[in-house]
């Protein structure tokens, strides 16, 4: 799904996940969050450096999301690491599923964002770069700077 920029309000992107991977697909997913866990979300206080997506029994989770506990959220507060289901269907389950266990691909998050007051997350199927392919993306972005300041200064 596409939204319009008053629509969808981002909070947070994983740039890294564009460096690590080569992203073939993306899919929406919603988050099962705690009332204190969306508020720090509003906040601004997550991190995704490190998070990643597995298929377990059926259903989907998001492993190693670092949502810091809400100050003023005493024992409602949650493990900040805990593994968090998401809200995906079952077809768009079995798919990711299939194309993990036969491709080899990761499943990584990409950004999170609000849309009409639910969380949800962007989640990239994505595969593994090499560090020659690292190199050869940076030399390409590093040529195209340059041409770019040449045709600017002529």
């Amino acid at each position: 799904m596409s939204y319009s920029k008053e629509q969808k309000k981002i909070i947070v992107q994983n740039r890294n996940a564009f460096h690590e991977y080569f992203i073939e697909d993306k899919v929406e997913c919603g988050i099962e969050l705690f009332g204190t866990e969306v508020k720090s979300i509003r906040q601004g206080k997550v991190n995704l450096k490190e998070a990643y997506a597995v298929i377990e029994k059926g259903e989907c989770f998001i492993c190693g999301m670092h949502i810091s506990p809400y100050e003023h959220g005493n024992i409602f507060n949650r493990d900040p690491l805990r593994k968090r289901r998401l809200l995906l269907h079952k077809r768009e389950i079995l798919k990711l599923y299939a194309e993990v266990k036969q491709q080899g691909v990761t499943l990584v998050p990409l950004e999170i964002y609000f849309v009409k007051g639910r969380a949800k997350l962007l989640m990239g199927v994505g595969r593994g770069k090499k560090l020659y392919d690292k190199r050869d993306q940076e030399a390409e972005r590093a040529s195209k700077r340059e041409i770019e300041r040449n045709v600017k200064n002529y």
